[in-house]
């Protein structure tokens, strides 16, 4: 009776670790929706829609971010979102794009900026960690 009851427990044990999401994936889709609250909410509102605060002041209207993968064969575009967010691979001359640099804005927040050369190189971990938490995150609200 106590082997069934080892043999079942285990079991359950396995099909609950298949399930649910492990604790980093968590950890990650958190820590990016504290990010998107600070960093997207103002113009694209608290469910990613378009429609936050600021989107009627702003001349280009804010993208609906639940329906990336929808628009993309229904695979959600991970490192053109992380890029988009990043900003730094934006070619310059082909003029700004509507949405702020989230990464030269983590970069300065991270204390490397202006500092000399050999010292930039720590806070990128630091950019990339915050950029892809926020794509986590902005993978999970997908319709």
């Amino acid at each position: 009776m106590l082997k069934s009851f080892g043999f079942h427990l285990a079991a359950a044990a396995a099909a609950c670790a298949m399930a649910a999401p492990s604790f980093a994936q968590t950890g990650e889709v958190a820590a990016g929706a504290a990010e998107y609250k600070i960093a997207c909410y103002q113009c694209h509102g608290e469910a990613g829609k378009g429609d936050g605060p600021m989107a009627a002041l702003l001349t280009v209207k804010p993208a609906d971010l639940t329906q990336l993968a929808k628009k993309n064969d229904g695979k959600f575009p991970f490192l053109q979102v992380f890029q988009t967010i990043d900003g730094r691979a934006v070619i310059k001359a082909h003029g700004e794009g509507p949405m702020p640099i989230w990464g030269e804005r983590y970069m300065a927040q991270s204390g490397a900026a202006g500092a000399e050369p050999y010292r930039t190189w720590t806070a990128e971990p630091f950019v990339r960690a915050r950029i892809l938490e926020l794509t986590y995150y902005l993978q999970s609200i997908q319709e």
